[in-house]
């Protein structure tokens, strides 16, 4: 068993550092997405101390994705904007142990990272040429 934990911890080490920048932006929606999920069955079980730390995991990944935006482009002020507002609810969430609003979190983060998958699919099409339309 261990040496299969140490085999898929090499595997992702491997997946993160030789990820594009567009690649990792995936994987911390991905992420974020995999903590939402867990953060909702915790408050669903009632689960306090567990829906708080994915919570805040969830949360953790949102400022990462701030910190990360190129604000010279002006749809980076819009989505500042709705990373903040997601963040704000999240607090909500967690002080109120709300699934609804984790939901709705969710769906935002959804739409975010199915645009975001879209990108790249487009970027690898233009790079790589008409032919390629492999999946992400």
């Amino acid at each position: 068993m261990s040496a299969n934990l140490s085999a898929q911890n090499a595997y992702k080490q491997n997946s993160v550092s030789t990820a594009s920048p567009g690649e990792l932006t995936l994987m911390l929606y991905n992420g974020c997405l995999k903590f939402l999920h867990l953060a909702k069955i915790a408050t669903k079980e009632k689960k306090i101390q567990e829906k708080n730390t994915n919570i805040q995991k969830a949360q953790a990944i949102i400022h990462e994705l701030m910190v990360t935006l190129n604000m010279d482009y002006a749809i980076s002020k819009n989505m500042l904007a709705l990373y903040e507002y997601m963040n704000q609810r999240l607090m909500e969430a967690n002080m109120q142990d709300d699934v609804a609003i984790v939901e709705e979190v969710e769906g935002l983060v959804t739409e975010f990272r199915d645009t975001w998958k879209e990108v790249i699919r487009i970027n690898r099409q233009q790079q790589f040429g008409q032919g390629s339309s492999e999946q992400v």
